[in-house]
């Protein structure tokens, strides 16, 4: 990870295709296109390969959340639960579209836990979102059952791993639908740009449309701007280049990236198993379909994690300390936990000057748990026999920390 590591000449083609044709945005202009229909393309074979339906490319995998929680009806006054180790998107999504996020538990998968899940559930809950981090698969059937048995739909955050599995099925497609973000350092990548998917065509349709102004892409003899709308929208829209470069990074995704980053995680684990006494891995719910963006292990204590890290990082070597990070963790998130807004009246945190949420850090101790315990590294597509033994070096000097 991130496939922009496996850039070469398929991304250069499907681009040319795109510049030959002087046609950036995705729809319209049929004559001067020539055919070419990239992010139409790109939906079309990204919801084929997840064994999906429908695939509605947008502008980034935040976008894909908002549109997707639009679409689903979400909006003020609805409680949103999600879990608090996860991408800041997550939840500002859920601010975006007025509703109130509730975090629940992560347990040793760092995902999800459906014990605190089912604690967290009340009257004015109305979608759940369980995030698959770290490319890896959370308890998403043991929650479905659980948001059916409520009535509650599920939207899976599977951003961060894309062509990951659970028994063979994809993930994404267990829930209501499923969001993925191809940013510059995801495993597959366009740049920016994201994708939901779903079985579901009228949730497809309507978030073809929000996604585009409301326009219902029917066509008629006026052309664009002559669509009926059945409802507000707004701009989310991929452009041909983005859906070009994913047509190639699909195509490698499996069979490159996936295959390479399972070969390197596994030599890294070797290492770390056979160095650092006493470390425990991530639980893992199936291995075969791990996406292997990354190798997380816990340690006994957090001052410990940070003992290990200071001699990773001299040897320049550092592995990500999720307990100080910032973008993921909900205790460091100080922006929600002080509602902090550009709005005057600090919507969406507050309304009328009176705050519509509390957020106590100290709120998910389970989480901090495990959290505060853990150190992870981020897998390459590409890993060196040097670079892996400097590794290993590394981490002989931190078991003695």
């Amino acid at each position: 990870m991130p496939g922009f590591e496996v850039f070469g000449k398929e991304e250069e083609k499907e681009i040319q295709d795109v510049l030959k044709t002087g046609v950036l945005f995705r729809y319209e202009f049929a004559n001067e296109r020539q055919g070419v229909y990239k992010v139409r393309t790109f939906e079309e074979k990204f919801a084929a390969f997840c064994d999906a339906s429908f695939a509605q490319a947008v502008s980034s995998g935040t976008a894909a959340l908002k549109v997707a929680l639009a679409a689903l009806g979400i909006g003020p006054g609805d409680e949103v639960i999600t879990q608090g180790f996860t991408f800041v998107a997550t939840w500002e999504a859920i601010l975006e579209v007025g509703a109130i996020p509730v975090f629940a538990e992560v347990d040793a998968t760092m995902n999800m836990d459906p014990r605190d899940l089912e604690k967290k559930i009340t009257a004015n809950t109305r979608c759940i979102i369980p995030v698959h981090m770290l490319g890896a698969q959370a308890r998403v059937e043991e929650i479905v059952a659980i948001a059916k048995k409520h009535g509650i739909p599920v939207l899976e955050d599977t951003a961060q791993s894309a062509g990951g599995r659970l028994h063979g099925r994809h993930l994404g497609t267990f829930g209501a639908c499923g969001t993925f973000s191809f940013d510059s350092v995801k495993t597959m990548t366009t740049g920016e740009g994201g994708m939901i998917i779903t079985n579901d065509g009228e949730l497809w349709r309507s978030m073809s449309e929000y996604h585009d102004h409301g326009h219902d892409h029917v066509p008629n003899p006026g052309g664009r701007g002559g669509e009926k709308r059945r409802f507000v929208g707004s701009n989310y829209r991929m452009m041909e280049i983005q859906g070009a470069i994913g047509l190639a990074q699909l195509a490698k995704l499996d069979p490159v990236i996936i295959a390479a980053q399972k070969k390197n995680k596994a030599a890294l684990k070797e290492a770390v198993a056979t160095t650092l006494p006493g470390v425990r891995f991530r639980e893992i719910l199936d291995e075969t379909g791990d996406s292997a963006t990354h190798l997380c292990f816990f340690l006994d204590s957090a001052d410990h994690c940070q003992r290990v890290n200071k001699t990773l990082a001299d040897a320049g070597c550092a592995a990500t300390y999720f307990g100080a990070n910032t973008w993921h963790y909900y205790p460091r998130w100080e922006q929600l936990l002080a509602g902090s807004t550009v709005s005057r009246d600090g919507w969406p945190l507050a309304a009328h000057g009176k705050r519509r949420y509390i957020y106590d850090p100290a709120a998910l101790p389970q989480s901090a748990g495990y959290i505060e315990r853990c150190l992870g590294f981020q897998l390459p597509v590409k890993l060196s026999d040097e670079r892996l033994a400097q590794m290993r070096e590394a981490l002989k000097k931190a078991a003695r920390a």
